[in-house]
């Protein structure tokens, strides 16, 4: 008897979908950041329970380490809204704003194509009164 293979992966969908790469990037800077910010502090904190001599550099280098992981925050944050306002937030299709959206341009377009159609339609009797003189002339 053959026994049935199971797949050793199988994926499943995820319930959200995945960062833009500028924000997971800025993300991942930022959390390397503030994880880096946080051991310098717990050093920091060690260093002056022990009354070392690099207690107080430490203690400036966090507190400039804290400046500069609260602005890789802000960018997270920052760029996040930047990739929303280029690209775009993902609407449901059946929004009323798109679909007054969609009939406004469909109008625009008829009314551009007809434009069109009319001026053509003037070129062409234009041609055709030029065009009978010559025929009058040569018969």
């Amino acid at each position: 008897m053959e026994t049935a293979r199971r797949e050793l992966w199988v994926e499943e969908p995820v319930g959200r979908r995945r960062l833009p790469d500028p924000v997971r990037t800025a993300a991942v800077r930022a959390v390397l950041i503030a994880a880096l910010t946080l051991i310098q502090a717990v050093v920091a904190f060690f260093c002056t329970i022990t009354a070392s001599w690099l207690a107080f550099p430490m203690v400036l280098s966090s507190v400039g380490s804290t400046v500069v992981a609260t602005w890789a925050v802000l960018d997270v944050w920052v760029t996040r809204q930047v990739w929303n306002q280029r690209h775009g937030v993902v609407s449901t299709p059946s929004s009323t704003a798109r679909q007054l959206r969609r009939e406004r341009r469909r109008a625009r377009r008829a009314a551009h194509t007809e434009a069109r159609a009319e001026a053509r339609e003037a070129a062409r009797i234009r041609g055709r009164r030029g065009a009978g003189d010559n025929r009058l002339s040569r018969a």
